[in-house]
């Protein structure tokens, strides 16, 4: 009894002097950069904004589906970038003692929503796409060219302001992911109006925005996936399971590892817990300290909390109920 409590007692001075550590140095490339973007979010929004508002007036005045469409799945991406500003407003305020995480996880709900969103936002496209390809209707190639190329360049602008930050946040890359679908469309429509004015027939235009849609109901397919996972706090696809636990296991002293846990905090800070069964003694904090930097900077595991064991291991009530 007095080992576990005084590996649990070394645990948790371990905690606090990492969550102090957390002030500063982990914090600096987690989620301070977050902040920072919000001025981007705001020009996108507002470019978005501005331009949904033509491209409905341009698409109702024309009868152009594929303009149309396009003004949809752009009111839909606003959504979603004013869901990932928020997010990511959120996922930089302090913990509190209901939210001990703070509110980091905001960003993991607001990706699931957008991935969802943007397939809602799809499939409302695919049912009304449908419905014109069966009564095709007199279209203005020359508007549809015209407003779609003006929308290229907007969704480009948009999608380059979060080019840098997507590569280490999901819900950036969702805001990103958004942006480029975009332009995708728009560069389909500004094909399929050179098409119509060139030819005159209706049917192109449909056709084109069915394309379209497959094309990103295809390339989004990985960002659902990879936003339910994360709500599912599944261990993040850049950290290897096997690789943790072995490294953890090799270290001297360490005779076994049990229940050991890697789950996503936010879209961009990942958490551990782990058991260590290490039978000659505890071997002090500054060996806990070093071992969670490591997890740090090799596995990019910033929230590591580790337990020490002197038994066995089998006397753990968790390793007992097979928890890990």
């Amino acid at each position: 009894m007095t080992e576990h409590h005084e590996g649990h007692h070394h645990g948790h001075a371990h905690d606090h002097r990492h969550d102090h550590d957390h002030g500063g140095h982990h914090h600096h490339h987690g989620i301070t950069d977050q902040p920072g973007h919000g001025p981007a979010f705001a020009i996108a929004v507002a470019l978005n904004l501005g331009f949904v508002a033509v491209e409905v007036a341009a698409g109702a005045a024309r009868g152009s589906m594929a303009l149309l469409a396009d003004a949809g799945h752009n009111f839909a991406d606003v959504l979603a970038l004013m869901l990932s500003w928020g997010a990511s407003i959120l996922a930089a305020r302090p913990a509190s003692a209901r939210f001990t995480y703070g509110l980091k996880s905001s960003s993991i709900l607001a990706a699931l929503i957008n991935a969802a969103m943007l397939w809602a936002a799809l499939g409302a496209i695919l049912i009304e796409t449908l419905r014109r390809l069966a009564h095709p209707a007199p279209v203005d190639g020359g508007v549809m060219m015209v407003v779609a190329g003006a929308g290229i360049a907007i969704n480009a602008v948009s999608a380059a302001l979060f080019a840098r930050g997507r590569k280490h946040d999901l819900n950036l890359r969702a805001a990103f992911q958004h942006m480029m679908a975009d332009a995708a469309v728009s560069a389909g429509v500004v094909a399929a109006g050179f098409a119509v004015t060139l030819t005159g027939m209706r049917w192109i235009d449909p056709v084109t925005s069915l394309i379209i849609t497959a094309l990103i109901g295809f390339g989004s397919w990985s960002l659902l996936r990879e936003a339910v996972r994360f709500g599912m706090l599944a261990v993040p696809d850049s950290i290897d399971e096997g690789a943790v636990r072995g490294f953890l296991d090799a270290q001297p002293g360490v005779t076994a590892v049990h229940d050991l846990h890697i789950w996503p905090m936010s879209t961009t800070e990942t958490a551990l817990t782990a058991h260590l069964v290490m039978p000659d003694g505890h071997p002090g904090d500054s060996f806990l300290q070093r071992l969670s930097e490591d997890m740090e900077h090799r596995f990019k595991i910033g929230h590591a909390t580790l337990q020490v064991e002197m038994g066995d291991g089998d006397d753990c009530a968790l390793h007992a109920h097979g928890a890990g």
